[in-house]
């Protein structure tokens, strides 16, 4: 029987020493599948992996952005994925000894060694075709110098081509752009003392007479960044709504996170005229006074902390330095009821009694904005300290009938040239009546909202004729009469054949 005991110890541990053989080799296999993992590519090199169904996206466990977004992950034990992105941040805190804590750092060298050659066979495997694009890329875009920058009568011979009258604010803003630019570039060759102040822009105009079309005409033409922003939105620091900062926030967006291109872009605010002081009021003001003090930083010139990608500074957003002294900041606005203040003023220096000159009302004045002085806008409720800031005043006269019915169909991009285009797909010549252009301008009068309302008028009698033309494919021509656009009948319509044979007889 002792025998027969010893040989069943034996047979066991015989047993327990495989199990733990096994083991061991389970141990080695997983450790060498999740190296695998790791050096496996976005591109699939591992064919367990790839063979392997997914049904759901790899999630960074830093950012928790997917696999789609964030781009190939590296798999870590436990079925941990890091992005690249993160794992790169995270290997820079640990070589800058910003992360202090005790552990064995044996195993972070080595996925930092594993992470830094796999880079290194991705860049091996990829030819330089991206630097080559980048380089043409590069020559493609001229930078803008003295040589290249265009003079003002050539800046507003590009403004005629888009935007029609505003002859006088097209002459102001050309000759402002055009010595600021001179400004900047001059300032990095020359070194001769004389240092030359930031002439921002403030341009007054009613709703629709082309104020931001110019700015970004101005922006397209000079290959210069361009932010547009609503200062409706802009509140003081600590309230709801976004920081003066995040005007510059979108400059840097549109210069590619690129400090120094955005250090060189224009700044349009529109609405200005929002953040006037507010009147009878107890309350603090942090949508008024308060933007206008946010904002005197950032026009007259200095180093200012920008959010990148966000509205508003907190703990979790990153900050860039930006220098504004060389960004052109345009201040633009309707200012309703301004024309009262201006005609108040206008008033006053009437005389009374026999023999006094009797002189026209300042309301019955279409262009009395153009009277405006800087008494009237601090009456308004800008503050001197702001106004001091915009030392160039445009003002915009409001468009009449006659310069409507040239908007329709001068600039390049005209509606009605936009309409053509439009059945000129279908095969459909599009034709307008002189007279049914200025009766579609007299309507866009009434509703006084600038040159927006031609769009609106055209959209409602062209309506009809978009949605039957694709009907018939014998029509070949359609005319837009006056009776049509005053109810009494119907366009003008004919037929392909008709246009041939008339084609034909001349």
């Amino acid at each position: 029987m002792a025998d027969r005991d010893d040989e069943i110890i034996e047979e066991t541990t015989d047993v327990n020493a495989v199990d733990v053989d096994d083991k061991e080799n389970d141990n080695d296999k997983a450790a060498d599948v999740i190296v695998d993992d790791m050096d496996t590519s976005s591109e699939g090199s591992n064919t367990k992996s790839d063979n392997r169904e997914k049904k759901y996206e790899d999630v960074c466990y830093i950012c928790h952005r997917t696999e789609s977004k964030a781009g190939p992950m590296v798999k870590l034990p436990n079925n941990i994925c890091v992005c690249t992105d993160c794992m790169q941040k995270t290997f820079n805190k640990l070589n800058d000894g910003s992360i202090s804590f005790m552990m064995d750092m044996s195993s972070f060298d080595n996925i930092k060694n594993m992470y830094m050659n796999k880079q290194s066979v991705k860049k091996r495997e990829k030819p330089d075709k991206n630097s080559k694009k980048d380089k043409e890329e590069d020559k493609e875009e001229e930078k803008l110098t003295l040589k290249t920058l265009p003079a003002p009568h050539l800046i507003k011979a590009a403004l005629d081509e888009h935007v029609v009258g505003q002859d006088k604010a097209k002459k102001v803003l050309s000759v402002a752009v055009y010595n600021h630019y001179k400004r900047v570039l001059s300032s990095e060759t020359d070194d001769d003392g004389v240092m030359i102040e930031k002439s921002n822009i403030l341009m007054l105009g009613p709703t629709g007479c082309g104020k931001t079309y110019m700015v970004k005409t101005l922006a397209n033409m000079l290959k210069v960044p361009l932010a547009i922003t609503d200062a409706t939105a802009l509140t003081e620091a600590g309230y709801i709504g976004d920081d003066v900062e995040s005007v510059l926030s979108k400059l840097l967006a549109a210069a590619d996170n690129d400090v120094e291109k955005a250090e060189h872009g224009i700044v349009f605010i529109d609405e200005i005229d929002k953040i006037a002081k507010k009147k009878n009021t107890n309350s603090r003001d942090v949508s008024g006074e308060s933007v206008q003090q946010g904002l005197l930083k950032l026009i007259e010139g200095g180093d200012v902390e920008v959010p990148v990608g966000a509205s508003s500074k907190n703990a979790m957003v990153p900050l860039c330095t930006v220098n504004t002294s060389n960004i052109l900041f345009i201040c633009g606005g309707a200012f309703p009821g301004l024309d009262k203040v201006i005609a108040d003023r206008v008033n006053l220096k009437s005389s009374m009694g026999f023999g006094a000159s009797l002189n026209m009302k300042a309301e019955d004045d279409d262009d009395i904005l153009s009277k405006v002085t800087t008494q009237d806008l601090r009456e308004f409720g800008m503050i001197p300290e702001f106004l001091g800031r915009l030392p160039v005043t445009c003002t915009l006269s409001p468009l009449d009938e006659d310069m409507l019915v040239r908007v329709l169909t001068e600039p390049k991009s005209a509606i009605v040239s936009q309409y053509k285009k439009l059945l000129r797909l279908d095969e459909v010549d599009l034709r307008f009546d002189d007279d049914a252009l200025h009766l579609i301008a007299k309507k866009a009068l009434e509703k006084k909202m600038g040159a927006r309302a031609l769009r609106a008028v055209l959209e409602e009698y062209m309506l009809d004729i978009m949605y039957e033309i694709p009907k018939d494919d014998m029509i070949g021509r359609v005319t837009i009469t006056k009776d049509y656009i005053e109810g009494k009948g119907g366009p003008h319509i004919e037929m392909r054949g008709n246009l041939l044979e008339d084609n034909s007889i001349q």
